[in-house]
């Protein structure tokens, strides 16, 4: 038998069809590939935002995947801000807060079309602390916190922040503008939300802010609980007694039972994630939230944070399911410290009524939760 050199045996063949059937191999192996890689889109998750919320965030998504190795999710901690804003360009499928959506934020996911689910994970209070040295006071007062930090302060020394303090340096530490703790400080301290003086040392890092208030002789500095509480042996808590909203009140410290109540005024708050609607209809994305309101309760207080209710993240999950898009919490005349089970419950409560009176309400009120007038109402915590 004669084998046909290499030559002849592609000379059968027209080169037309050999061009043909190259292209018809390189289609084939680009679909296969092509199908490989929106699998593995679609089984990952991408999540930035809050340094706060982080570790919360990070130890859910580290047990998630134990149990899902097929499904890959990355946390950043780039800040409230600065995650929002990867957020609202579509850059990930949510973002960790430690603060509600502003209404800036929100014109830009209306801009981009851009629908999204908030839900609440935990309580967290900011801790002001203080290096050890610091000896002659363990309480401030919010007044005082507010002259240290507005803007045009003239607080130099310790001595300028209450008579009988010594003529010590005040070494300032605090969040970088990108942070929701910065937002949330300066608009419940200083009265304006990014009002502050800007010689302070400032990092989105919270563990370069402990290093800097408990290395800095009459440090000063403030970031979240559960930052101090893991390295409470490393600082001086200071606690705080809010005479701003009343005045009467006793200097509290936080913990998690005056996070929880409220009664550590003004400085405790809920931490949120928020989910973009579009990565809402992924099954990954579907299967780790469920997870994230199943064990978050367990997971939170390993990490520094305070858990809500059962029944807030059964709440929850029931807005995420009926894809409840729009915020409760960044609404006018919703405190930050607001009870987030009333909250919630004050929406499913006004979507119940909803449907008691007609089914275009129940539409409208599912569609944008700003704008539930019933859920509203009842989810207004008075100033107090």
């Amino acid at each position: 038998m004669t084998i046909p050199s290499p030559d002849t045996l592609f000379s059968r063949f027209r080169p037309s069809a050999i061009c043909g059937l190259g292209l018809l191999v390189a289609g084939l192996l680009f679909i296969f590939a092509g199908c490989g890689s929106d699998d593995n889109a679609t089984r990952s998750i991408r999540i930035d935002g809050s340094s706060t919320t982080y570790p919360l965030t990070e130890a859910v998504a580290e047990e998630f995947m134990r149990e899902n190795p097929d499904v890959r999710i990355t946390v950043g901690e780039s800040g409230t801000g600065g995650g929002f804003s990867k957020f609202l360009r579509g850059e990930t499928d949510m973002n960790d807060a430690s603060r509600p959506i502003t209404a800036g934020e929100r014109q830009q996911a209306e801009d981009a079309g851009i629908a999204f689910i908030e839900m609440p994970v935990a309580y967290d209070g900011i801790a002001v602390t203080a290096h050890q040295g610091i000896d002659w006071t363990d309480c401030l007062t919010a007044r005082e916190l507010q002259r240290i930090w507005r803007p045009d302060s003239d607080v130099q020394q310790w001595s300028d922040v209450r008579d009988g303090f010594p003529d010590v340096p005040v070494k300032l530490y605090g969040p970088g503008t990108a942070s929701g703790t910065y937002d949330y400080f300066t608009e419940t301290i200083v009265g304006e939300g990014g009002a502050s003086r800007t010689d302070f040392t400032a990092s989105e890092d919270d563990n370069v802010l402990v290093r800097g208030v408990s290395g800095t002789t009459g440090a000063l500095g403030y970031f979240g609980f559960a930052y101090y509480e893991n390295n409470a042996d490393r600082l001086a808590l200071m606690k705080v007694d809010a005479d701003t909203l009343g005045g009467g009140a006793e200097c509290i410290a936080p913990s998690d039972s005056t996070i929880q109540t409220g009664a550590y005024r003004p400085l405790s708050r809920p931490l949120f994630v928020y989910i973009r609607s579009e990565a809402a209809d992924r099954e990954a994305v579907q299967q780790f939230i469920r997870f994230y309101m199943e064990n978050v309760s367990d997971l939170a207080p390993q990490v520094g944070y305070v858990p809500l209710s059962d029944a807030a993240y059964a709440l929850n999950l029931q807005r995420f399911e009926g894809q409840r898009t729009g915020t409760l919490f960044g609404r006018q005349g919703v405190e930050a410290s607001a009870d987030v089970e009333a909250v919630l419950r004050g929406e499913a409560e006004g979507l119940a009524a909803s449907t008691d009176t007609s089914e275009a309400n129940t539409t409208a009120a599912d569609t944008t939760a700003i704008d539930t007038t019933a859920a509203d109402t009842s989810a207004t915590v008075p100033s107090e």
